[in-house]
């Protein structure tokens, strides 16, 4: 859903905080911005993160699952947990802005924003701390290697949620499209599983002038290719959504030469965690019987990458209204780019997300959302409605970007 920001409303507390410190905020994203670096080695955000955590009065762990940051804070007797996470890498690309704040490393760009997500959770935290105004645990997560999809899984094999159990986790995305002051959030499947494949045809090569002496591994890939689509037609539930794409295919080297095999490489996206079972057991005996039916077989390596982002319904919370009692949201699409978000979701949260309070669930977005304007979109803040950006992960998930 998108959520429009009324500029003319008058601002609150919350509004009225993050813009007490709102060029320190635009401060710290140019810095990271000035300075990216690659997953793996964000040595000196991470040492940033921590330093401006500690300042804040969190209390600061670095080092998880290698640059990860992790940091508490406990206020009053509540006994909920939440979590809030932000990624913190760079992507190898060469920034050609002209900015004044252009990166200064060679080859690697926060083209991604991650810097802005960064930024965001830094100012939330600020805020969070200097308002007190909730009673319970909030744990902010400062994920690496993001963007190879290592980070996440670095970061619980740490034992992340055995360290810092949560009840809830929840996190943003940039989205390049939607108008500054919009904030978007389904509620459900928001962003689908994504599922790689490798597939081998092999046949027996021979002179392109006696194909009958051979198995032709290209006439039996290309049979597979046009059939590939009937596992999304026949075999899904038309009433879900699935996405098979042969984004590769590689064979042979002349045009009078039947190659001996032929490769080919492919991605599978799901919404629903059946559907991902049901694209994973198709394939594999598809490519197989298409190869078999030519004389030819068929080698298949699939393999499992991210899970879908599921958002639930119950943190996703119900539209806010306008004073004249008109919704400010409207639906918005499903993406079927995957997000690396969906494997920070704590299996804790399988017993139900539970947040810390409502206020404090509502302060803690809101200030989320509020800088998430500031830092990304524009130099100064845009006053917000009241209505937040917020997504959450499905219990089934495991953390998620996308590609």
């Amino acid at each position: 859903m998108n959520i429009h920001i009324d500029g003319a409303r008058p601002q609150d507390d919350a509004e009225r905080g993050i813009l007490a410190f709102i060029e320190e905020s635009i401060a710290i994203r140019r810095d990271l911005h000035r300075h990216p670096e690659l997953s793996l080695k964000e040595k000196r955000t991470a040492a940033l993160i921590a330093r401006y955590l500690l300042s804040f009065g969190y209390e600061v762990t670095e080092g998880v699952g290698g640059h990860g940051v992790v940091a508490t804070l406990k206020r009053g007797h509540g006994e909920k947990r939440l979590g809030i996470r932000a990624d913190i890498d760079a992507l190898p690309i060469a920034e050609e802005t002209g900015l004044a704040y252009a990166s200064d490393t060679p080859g690697v760009m926060h083209a991604c924003g991650h810097d802005g997500h960064t930024t965001i959770l830094l100012a939330a935290a600020r805020y969070l701390a200097e308002t007190s105004s909730f009673s319970g645990t909030l744990t902010l997560i400062f994920q690496p290697a993001e963007e190879i999809g290592a980070g996440a899984r670095a970061m619980i094999k740490d034992r992340l949620f055995e360290r810092f159990p949560v009840d809830a986790v929840f996190g943003l995305h940039n989205w390049p499209g939607v108008e500054a002051g919009q904030f978007g959030f389904v509620e459900g499947p928001a962003m689908a599983s994504v599922d790689k494949a490798k597939v081998r045809i092999v046949g027996r090569g021979g002179h392109g002038a006696a194909p009958h002496e051979t198995v032709d591994p290209v006439i039996a890939s290309a049979s597979f290719v046009t059939a590939l689509q009937s596992i999304v037609s026949r075999n899904v539930d038309p009433r879900e959504m699935a996405v098979l794409t042969v984004g590769s295919i590689h064979g042979g080297t002349a045009s009078n030469v039947i190659p001996e095999s032929v490769e080919l490489q492919i991605t599978a996206r799901a919404f629903s965690p059946v559907v991902r079972d049901r694209l994973e057991e198709r394939l594999p005996a598809l490519a197989k019987a298409q190869a078999e039916s030519f004389g030819a077989k068929a080698e298949v390596a699939y393999a499992r990458g991210f899970p879908p982002v599921i958002n639930h319904a119950v943190q996703t919370l119900s539209p806010k209204m306008s004073p004249d009692g008109t919704s400010r949201q409207d639906r918005s699409p499903r993406a079927f780019s995957r997000e690396r978000r969906a494997r920070i979701s704590p299996s804790c949260c399988r017993s139900g997300l539970v947040p810390i309070s409502s206020s404090a669930m509502a302060t803690a977005r809101r200030c989320t959302a509020l800088t998430m304007i500031s830092t990304i979109r524009s130099s100064r803040l845009r006053r917000a409605s009241g209505c937040v950006w917020r997504k959450t992960t499905s219990p089934d998930a495991k953390f998620g970007t996308r590609t």
